[in-house]
């Protein structure tokens, strides 16, 4: 059990980042290249590919190559099914 809450920990705090929150949210809709990210959450590029770059070492997000684009996706089941209790909690939209 030590083991899961250290791998759990980590998660959190991988999450706990807002630019790394943000991108996670938008990689749930799909897989994106560097300059799509870009526009669409609004992070620069310098901050955008240091969080880029920790989303990676973490292991949440996976890369693939087409030409001089860099495509992201999410690749941690346990990162999306926490993004997608969040999205529920926070930004579904209210009923009436």
């Amino acid at each position: 059990m030590q083991q899961a809450s250290m791998q759990a920990s980590q998660l959190l705090k991988s999450l706990s980042h807002p630019d790394r929150l943000l991108l996670l949210c938008q990689l749930t809709q799909g897989e994106y290249c560097v300059s799509e990210l870009e526009s669409l959450v609004g992070v620069g590029q310098p901050s955008l590919s240091q969080q880029l770059g920790i989303l990676r070492k973490d292991e949440l997000v996976t890369t693939r190559r087409e030409g001089k684009q860099i495509y992201y996706s999410i690749a941690s089941d346990d990162a999306l099914a926490i993004l997608e209790l969040l999205y529920q909690r926070f930004c579904a939209p209210a009923e009436a």
